[in-house]
């Protein structure tokens, strides 16, 4: 009872934080309202949450992952995944060495594979956050497609990194050979694994659904089961659950392109996720501001012991290592930018001309988030033989104020950084939106035509399709004309009359719900007929709002 008790607590202070978000006169990165909402909790409470890394583990980061891997856009990861690649990988690991041997040279109380942990658990990066604090001025989207897609990848290099510092703390043993071919058997098996687990069940789903039906339920449950599957399966054969969430998220975007699922199943999954992941990302920094009390005490005792008797040493730690964390992140970028440029001239392409600001906007924008919030919290409370784990309470204090400090710092230089910061063009994605909604409105044409002439000769209805096919084809072939437009003057006039259509469609629909519920509280209509109406107004009023 208790457990459920404070998962419905943890629940409303999220729902609070939301609501706290767009009450304050100045724009706030979400996950630092959250996180004081959560250190409010725990001065009401007054007792603790008393976390089970494992558990805690398999419940949040699963669903998270999968989540990035099935939403990311794909085009723009892969167009610019040697990037992608440098910073998702050789950035963890130059993050590894540089911030762990610092920290064990700043606090000797923290033996080196634990400061490895540290600095292995810092490296991923947390797009969502940095997303809520650009809020205010326009990311670019190719900059925002690296950085998702470093995210998206160093989450798992970056966890499984600290896997393998947090088993040499354990151990007391670490053999780089070992580690290799280790490595090498969770990249693979957690890869392969996430796949084949993805495929088997949207298959299985896929041909039951054909054979009997779908059952729109049901099919939101399988989405929602398939992260945990495949992440115990590649735990149980010593893959990597982290990679196999990853690979299922994505191999889920690519079966979903089948389109067999309906649409309504759709509409209702999108949105059950979208829920989720609120939920799940919101409650892991309330749950880190409710801890903060308890970690700094630990962390200050902890300190005390290192020779500093005053806990103030623990702000210089924390700056030091944040300044640490920026620095090495801009050097990488810096130096990476500059071997593209050297590749680029090679090729005889046009090497790109990266600025320092769009260098600088890279670096501030590897805010910390809740992949380095979960991960910090699995460390274990004891070692082996039943002694506690070395300085866990002053490791997890540290990731926590790096958190922190990431995201107030994205939050107020970000801005200054984006603005006009101009990056390398990338296909303009307008043209390429307005090219497949001009195939998807041929094609219907196409459709509406085969229809008529499939009709009986002497149907009594013949002629309702006939009209109903008129109108509907000259209505496809004024969208044909508008998306086919060559003259930037004809387009420019076609865009300003869908704006102007769908400002009124909206204001109709509006009034169109309003009605509905009017005859509603009249008792004019059943409430069940009431809710299916307003359904269909609702999906209106999305598809206009997207248009």
């Amino acid at each position: 009872m208790e457990t459920i008790t404070t998962v419905l607590l943890l629940l409303v202070a999220v729902v609070i934080s939301a609501a706290a978000a767009r009450m304050l006169p100045r724009v706030l990165p979400l996950p630092l309202i959250q996180i004081a909402i959560g250190f409010a909790v725990s001065g009401i409470t007054g007792s603790g949450i008393r976390l089970e890394p494992d558990i805690f583990f398999l419940l949040f980061l699963p669903p998270l992952l999968f989540l990035d891997g099935w939403r990311i856009p794909k085009e723009g990861l892969f167009r610019d995944i040697g990037t992608v690649l440098e910073l998702a990988f050789g950035l963890v690991v130059f993050t590894t060495l540089g911030i762990g041997f610092l920290v064990h040279w700043l606090i000797p109380a923290i033996p080196l594979p634990v400061a490895f942990a540290l600095a292995a658990i810092l490296s991923p990066t947390d797009p969502v956050a940095v997303t809520a604090i650009a809020a205010r001025v326009n990311v670019p989207r190719r900059l925002m497609h690296v950085l998702e897609g470093e995210s998206l990848l160093n989450d798992a290099s970056g966890l499984v990194c600290m896997r393998f510092a947090v088993a040499a703390a354990m151990t007391g043993a670490f053999s780089l050979a070992d580690a290799a071919a280790s490595f090498v058997w969770l990249v693979l098996g957690g890869l392969a694994i996430g796949i084949v687990v993805t495929w088997i069940l949207t298959w299985s789903k896929n041909r039951v659904a054909r054979d009997y039906g779908e059952d729109t339920g049901s099919q939101i449950l399988v989405s929602l089961l398939i992260p945990f599957v495949a992440y115990l399966a590649a735990e149980k054969v010593g893959g990597s659950g982290i990679l196999a969430a990853v690979a299922a998220g994505m191999t889920m975007s690519y079966s979903e392109q089948s389109g067999r699922a309906l649409a309504t199943t759709r509409i209702r999954r999108n949105a059950v996720w979208d829920m989720v992941q609120f939920a799940l990302n919101g409650m892991m920094f309330v749950v880190l501001g409710e801890q903060l009390p308890r970690i700094v005490a630990s962390a200050a005792q902890v300190v005390s012991e290192t020779g500093h008797v005053s806990p103030l040493w623990m702000i210089v730690y924390v700056l030091l290592i944040n300044v640490a964390l920026v620095a090495l992140r801009f050097l990488w970028v810096w130096v990476a930018l500059r071997f593209s440029i050297r590749a680029a001239l090679k090729r005889g392409d046009p090497p790109p001309a990266p600025g320092w600001r769009l260098v600088a906007a890279t670096s501030v924008a590897g805010a910390r988030g809740a992949i380095t919030l979960a991960g910090i919290l699995t460390i274990p409370f004891l070692l082996p033989d039943g002694d506690p784990f070395p300085a866990r309470d002053l490791v997890i204090f540290l990731a926590a104020c790096a958190i922190i400090v990431s995201l107030v710092l994205a939050s107020v230089a970000l801005p200054p950084l984006l603005k006009g910061l101009a990056v390398p063009a990338e296909p303009h994605e307008r043209q390429q939106e307005d090219a497949v909604r001009a195939a998807a409105a041929t094609a219907a044409i196409e459709a509406a035509q085969a229809m008529m002439r499939t009709l009986p000769r002497d149907g009594a209805d013949n002629d309702l399709y006939t009209h109903a096919s008129a109108r509907l084809i000259d209505y496809y072939k004024e969208r044909i004309a508008g998306y086919s437009a060559k003259e930037q003057s004809d387009m420019d006039r076609f865009r300003a009359a869908a704006r102007a259509e769908r400002e009124v469609w909206l204001a109709a629909l509006q009034a169109e719900r309003e009605a509905i519920y009017r005859e509603a509280r009249r008792n004019a209509v059943p409430d069940d007929v009431a809710r299916r109406l307003v359904h269909e107004v609702d999906l209106l009023e999305t598809r206009a709002q997207e248009s």
